[in-house]
């Protein structure tokens, strides 16, 4: 098979999902996947849009102004429409299945030239925005427990994760972002937008909303419980609501050296996994543990991990049960750069978003590690698992 190369990843900075305060309230979330697209070719001059063989987005809600976002932002962006698109969806883990599906197609020689995207807009396109839940489903799971917060309150408990943990680890995930954003670790992946401040006047976001500069640790003691009156998962504990787009550039080898363009990184291997719904938060856990018996990789043979931040307790389940680093933050390899706590989580968008992080957290911080992991849950008991590999012959 062909081996398929990341010549690229962007990623517009994540903004609030507010109407009054959110930096991207003015722009549609098309238009932020229309800036990641944008940026793509404006880096890769070789590459037209034309040339592209196909385009997967994920987005997990594919509904009002996301509608098969895949067909409708890229013809909206002024592209060619000779070019197919395919909009996918299976909650958070969306983004991380478009890169999937385009490298597979470029593995099996279907295609040379594949641009992979997620997008989530969660202002203009609430969580459940015109979901109907099937009646049937309430004879197997209790529909409250299948509520985000729940389950993530039901992982604390199972998993015995306590709430300074959850603080401990959220607290870090800040420092963590705040510490590579001012280092400008940051700059590399992210295009500029321009945006509105909090008083409607226009700005040039270059950077991610969410990072809190200060965190009060007593004052996040004291926050009340979000989804269960005595529960210990609070907002603090949890990714906040994004709008964010992400797109990376995959090619197949041959191609990109017949057009003289740099790579370091492949596509080594990628998996979905499905778990209990009610409590979706270790997704995770069945991912890699399938990744690495697929593999017969273990932890020790990975380099920096990307582990996406649903919520602090379901991330802790997961590096504990994985054995992936310390029992707690700060963590030596897993979200070295901070993570979704800080950033944000824009549903479709994260599963993207945190290769592209991967990818450049490799090529900044780990240049002599061969491998590098992503994974994340996804509503209803979703994840996905996918290994970076660095390509042979490359220093």
């Amino acid at each position: 098979m062909q081996e398929c190369v990341f010549i690229d990843g962007v990623r517009t900075p994540n903004g609030r999902a507010h109407r009054e305060k959110g930096w991207f309230r003015n722009l549609r979330p098309d238009e932020l996947l229309t800036k990641a697209y944008s940026g793509l070719f404006e880096r890769n001059p070789a590459v037209e849009p034309a040339m592209v063989d196909g385009v997967f987005v994920g987005s997990a809600n594919p509904s009002g102004m996301q509608n098969d976002i895949g067909r409708l932002g890229w013809l909206a962006s002024g592209f060619p429409d000779s070019v197919p698109t395919n909009t996918l969806t299976n909650q958070c883990p969306s983004g991380m299945s478009a890169i999937m599906h385009g490298a597979r197609a470029i593995m099996t020689g279907e295609t040379d030239v594949m641009i992979a995207a997620g997008v989530e807009d969660m202002e203009k396109v609430p969580m459940g925005t015109h979901m109907d839940f099937p009646p049937r489903l309430l004879e197997y799971y209790d529909g409250a427990s299948l509520m985000m917060g729940m389950t993530a309150e039901k992982v604390a408990e199972v998993y015995n994760i306590s709430r300074e943990d959850m603080e401990n680890m959220a607290a870090w995930s800040n420092k963590k972002a705040a510490a590579a954003r001012d280092a400008g670790k940051y700059s590399r992946e992210i295009i500029p937008v321009e945006g509105l401040d909090d008083a409607g006047n226009s700005i040039t976001v270059d950077r991610d909303q969410w990072i809190r500069d200060k965190v009060d640790p007593a004052k996040m003691a004291s926050m009340i419980p979000s989804f269960k009156p005595e529960g210990t998962v609070t907002a603090a504990t949890s990714s906040p609501l994004t709008q964010g787009a992400c797109a990376l550039l995959l090619m197949s080898r041959d191609k990109a050296d017949s057009l003289g363009l740099s790579y370091t990184y492949k596509y080594s291997y990628g998996v979905l996994a499905g778990c209990d719904p009610t409590m979706m938060g270790i997704g995770p856990i069945p991912a890699v543990q399938k990744l690495f018996d697929k593999t017969g990789l273990g932890p020790s043979d990975i380099g920096p991990i990307e582990l996406n931040e649903a919520f602090a307790s379901q991330s802790l389940a997961c590096i504990r049960e994985l054995n992936l680093d310390n029992e707690n933050a700060p963590f030596d390899r897993v979200n070295t750069w901070g993570g979704a706590i800080a950033l944000g989580h824009p549903l479709g968008q994260s599963g993207a978003r945190i290769v592209v992080t991967l990818l450049n957290i490799l090529n900044t911080d780990y240049p002599d590690a061969r491998y590098g992991l992503a994974s994340l849950c996804g509503a209803f008991g979703n994840a996905g698992a996918l290994l970076v590999e660095r390509v042979n012959g490359k220093v």
